[in-house]
């Protein structure tokens, strides 16, 4: 199982001080928190990609290419790649030259954003959101399998005798997650692929969460790709620690409250009440993530959000000390005990190799 942090990239003031990042200060403190990451054994880094104030993160493959430069190990993902306002051709080129620069420590995860506006500003209709995922996606996966690809379609110019450039490495694609809060045609196209389903689990109880996997695996299995138990499921997650829960609380009310989507909503303690958001010690931190297994099943990716709502690089760096020393040691031995062995691992670059190797032999 693969354990890690995603981020939205939001430049928000810190309601402590008042004080509000500069766009370079936030972009460079992102850096730092992916190479934390991995200095405290954590296995993937994954950045959101958003048009609009108040983010910074519009182009996630440079980050990620800048990261890769400086680490060994870490896999370097997207918590969103816009699959409908992006080219399906560039995404193919920009993610397949990122994964040779990586040395295949690449996957990203689509998804349709929770923006609105970026449609017009790409030239595209919000109504045909779905369509839009749906008709690039089956594009993208046609750039990256086939050597020369004739195409037409509904959203944008035909291609004829066209060679996306480069070729994946070793002719294996990144792997790829759907990341859907809401929507079952994203789990729906999960499924039908093979590919990953993420829930960022984030915003919505136990039981919305739950529906959503049990329809994904259920698909899985339609289209033949093995159980419903063997299908490939990541879960997001949110936390904020200190050794003394009621600490924690009192550190983090401040941010929880002035947040820029659920601050001025409803009570912090609410919030955690009634959605996966913990906020207290390493153990509580446990438990709570140990229960997601209890809706979602075996699952392969947990992704925590912890840089966001204006908290101080400092403060996040602390967090990521307690989650790689405290947390996902015991996280790891947790989740392994009792999974079946028919359970896959988290596919990597290197498994997936492996598995186009057999079918190859198989052949």
């Amino acid at each position: 199982m693969q354990f890690g942090i995603f981020t939205v990239g939001d430049v928000t003031p810190d309601p402590t001080t008042g004080r509000t990042p500069t766009e370079r200060e936030r972009i460079k403190a992102m850096v730092a928190i992916a190479l934390k990451a991995e200095e405290v054994g954590l296995d993937v880094f994954a950045t959101g990609e958003h048009h609009n104030p108040p983010f910074v993160p519009s182009s996630p493959t440079t980050m990620l290419g800048y990261i890769a430069a400086r680490t060994e190990k870490l896999i370097l993902s997207t918590s969103t790649t816009l699959i409908t306002t992006n080219d399906p051709v560039k995404i193919a080129e920009d993610f397949a030259m990122l994964q040779h620069l990586a040395d295949g420590r690449v996957d990203l995860m689509m998804g349709r954003g929770n923006t609105g506006p970026v449609y017009p500003w790409f030239g595209k209709d919000i109504r045909e959101g779905i369509n839009l995922a749906v008709e690039n996606y089956a594009l993208l996966r046609r750039l990256w399998d086939e050597d020369v690809v004739d195409w037409e379609g509904k959203f944008r110019t035909p291609l004829q005798g066209f060679t996306s450039t480069p070729r994946p490495m070793d002719d294996v694609p990144p792997f790829v997650w759907h990341g859907s809060i809401r929507s079952p045609e994203i789990a729906e196209q999960a499924a039908y692929y093979g590919d990953g389903f993420f829930h960022n689990n984030i915003f919505w109880p136990a039981d919305h969460t739950k529906r959503m996997v049990e329809f994904y695996r259920k698909r899985f299995a339609h289209y033949g790709h093995g159980t419903p138990e063997q299908a490939i499921v990541g879960l997001g997650g949110q936390v904020f620690m200190r050794k003394n829960s009621q600490d924690a609380v009192r550190e983090f009310r401040p941010y929880f409250d002035n947040a820029p989507v659920y601050g001025h909503g409803p009570s912090l303690e609410d919030f955690t009440e009634q959605t996966p958001l913990t906020v207290g010690s390493p153990q509580q931190v446990i438990e709570k993530t140990l229960s997601f297994r209890e809706y979602a099943g075996d699952y392969q990716r947990q992704l925590f959000l912890m840089d966001h709502a204006g908290l101080p690089l400092k403060t996040v760096l602390e967090q990521l000390d307690m989650l790689g020393e405290e947390v996902v040691p015991v996280l790891r031995k947790e989740f392994a005990d009792g999974r079946p062995a028919d359970v896959p691992q988290a596919p990597t670059h290197q498994s997936l190799l492996a598995a186009a190797a057999r079918k190859e032999t198989v052949a």
